[in-house]
C-alpha cells in the first residue's frame, strides 16, 4: 500500500511555482541601480594579468556610454535609443530595452585603476583592468651587534 499526499493549498504551490519561473535568471545584486530602465548583462573575468567585464550593450552608440572610477568602484552608464512612436501599431511583442542603464563593480584591491582600458566591437564593451605588480618579498639579514 502507498501512501497518497494530499496537498491541501495547490493553488498557493502554483503561484509560488510561477513567480520562481518569473523571477529565474534575475539576480539582484548591488551592480543594478534602481535608477535605470534596463541592466545589460555583465561577465566578469579573472585573467592572470588582468580582470575583464564584458558588458552586452547591443545598439548603444559609442558616444552614449561613460566609464568612470571613484573611490575603487567602476561605473558603467548610458543609455539605448530607439525611435519614439506614439502608437505601437503591428506589435504583438516588445521585449527590447531602452533607456539608461547603470551598472557599478567593486574592484579588488588588486586592480590597477591607473591603466584600466575599454573597447567596444559588434555591441560588446570589453574593460580591462590590469592587475598591479605583485609586491615580491625581500629578506632581510640581521646583523648582531656586540
Amino acid at each position: 500500500m502507498s501512501t497518497i499526499r494530499r496537498e491541501y493549498f495547490p493553488v498557493y504551490n502554483e503561484i509560488g511555482s510561477l513567480l520562481d519561473n518569473f523571477f529565474k535568471g534575475q539576480q539582484l545584486d548591488a551592480s543594478f541601480v534602481d535608477t535605470s530602465s534596463w541592466a545589460p548583462p555583465v561577465d566578469i573575468k579573472e585573467e592572470k594579468d588582468r580582470f575583464l567585464v564584458l558588458a552586452d550593450i547591443p545598439g548603444v552608440n559609442k558616444e552614449d556610454i561613460q566609464i568612470s572610477l571613484e573611490h575603487n568602484v567602476l561605473t558603467l552608464r548610458g543609455e539605448r535609443h530607439f525611435e519614439k512612436t506614439e502608437k505601437k501599431e503591428g506589435y504583438t511583442r516588445v521585449e527590447r530595452a531602452q533607456g539608461q542603464f547603470y551598472r557599478r563593480f567593486s574592484l579588488p584591491q588588486t586592480a590597477d585603476d591607473a591603466k584600466i582600458s575599454a573597447k567596444y566591437k559588434q555591441g560588446v564593451l570589453e574593460i580591462s583592468i590590469p592587475k598591479k605588480q605583485t609586491a615580491v618579498q625581500k629578506k632581510i639579514d640581521i646583523t648582531v651587534e656586540e
